[in-house]
């Protein structure tokens, strides 16, 4: 049976995560209000990753015998100056949750809850790839800067990412951690 103190910490994360994926999603909106087609396809890809790790969480939870309590999502950020602006916030946004998976763990071992803190060392992981991820993303930016060609070539560029859901290997290996 898990904690109630971390059910609770991992129901807010929930939480969080399903902000992220809203805010990433407002991101791609953002994106194709201005034409950048293939930065709005890396936020949607953004977008879905982040519903999986809310669904991970969730899973968790349940699987341990909590109970999950899905709360109201705050409405996210609408606009933006710039496609630079727009990834700076989201790699800020990313080093929050960073932060907040890294509370988690803390309490995780403060309980001796060794199997939540085994599961969140998954996470650990992602978000040192989820910053690596948009703080490239935010030095192509920096490189090409006012120049129209440059962005052009960094919109076509993103717009190749396709997400890419686990496979069913991949899912069994997550269930057993």
């Amino acid at each position: 049976m898990i904690d109630k103190e971390i059910e609770k910490a991992l129901n807010d994360q929930i939480n969080a995560e399903f902000y992220s994926s809203y805010l990433y999603l407002s991101m791609a909106a953002y994106f194709e209000s201005v034409d950048l087609v293939g930065c709005a396809q890396w936020m949607k890809a953004q977008t879905q990753e982040e519903l999986v790790h809310a669904m991970k969480m969730y899973g968790f939870v349940a699987g341990r015998g909590g109970r999950v309590r899905l709360e109201a999502i705050k409405g996210p950020k609408k606009d933006w100056s710039s496609a630079l602006n727009v990834f700076e916030d989201g790699l800020k946004h990313e080093q929050d949750v960073t932060g907040r998976i890294g509370s988690l763990v803390e309490l995780a071992l403060s309980k001796k809850d060794h199997a939540t803190n085994i599961f969140l060392q998954w996470f650990v992981t992602e978000q040192v790839e989820e910053e690596a991820s948009f703080n490239a993303v935010i030095q192509r930016l920096k490189l090409a800067g006012a120049t129209p060609g440059g962005l052009f070539m960094i919109d076509r560029e993103l717009g190749g990412r396709v997400f890419q859901a686990a496979s069913p290997a991949e899912q069994d290996a997550a269930k057993q951690a």
